[in-house]
């Protein structure tokens, strides 16, 4: 079960950082870089994107992918819908790779060595979840300030749990 809620959590902030790249008024302004803002909402929708590729559908999921990491944050001028294909790699390596562990696979090593140290998987993926949060919040705070809407998406809507959703039904 903590597997599946983890999973659930990755997939609700891909959904909403896809909402949010939808939701700018133009290409440009997903690049803009305001004063005191170090990254675009498009460095960090590629960034995001590599990271989860890289982390869960590689190194987990034996997917293939190879990430270039510098290009994350070299890249400029990626279209829209460049990014949201982006987002949906990123959602499919998460869905495809976390759907096949099981809660005692999170008490196993990941299968690289983090900051010189060996780390349980599950600690990882919740790093994972919190750094993917952390970078949503970035690009919802970064459209806000470029387009000037204020308009929230439900970045983190808690409706979104399986728990709720379950108690729910479906579509709600």
């Amino acid at each position: 079960m903590i597997v599946e809620t983890i999973r659930a959590c990755l997939l609700r902030e891909l959904r909403a950082l896809g909402r949010q790249v939808e939701a700018y008024d133009s290409e440009q302004s997903l690049w803009a870089l305001p004063a005191g803002v170090p990254n675009s909402a498009g460095t960090l929708v590629l960034h995001l994107a590599g990271n989860l590729q890289h982390y869960i559908g590689a190194r987990l999921g034996d997917s293939g992918y190879v990430r270039q990491r510098d290009l994350e944050f070299s890249r400029r001028d990626v279209s829209r819908s460049d990014l949201l294909e982006e987002i949906a790699a990123a959602t499919r390596a998460v869905g495809s790779t976390l759907v096949q562990l099981s809660d005692a696979d999170l008490a196993t090593r990941y299968p690289e060595q983090l900051a010189g140290a060996d780390v349980p998987t599950g600690e990882f993926l919740v790093h994972l979840a919190v750094h993917l949060g952390y970078h949503l919040g970035q690009v919802d705070y970064h459209r806000r300030l470029v387009t000037g809407n204020t308009t929230p998406l439900a970045s983190v809507a808690i409706a979104e749990l399986p728990s709720v959703r379950e108690k729910n039904g479906p579509g709600s």
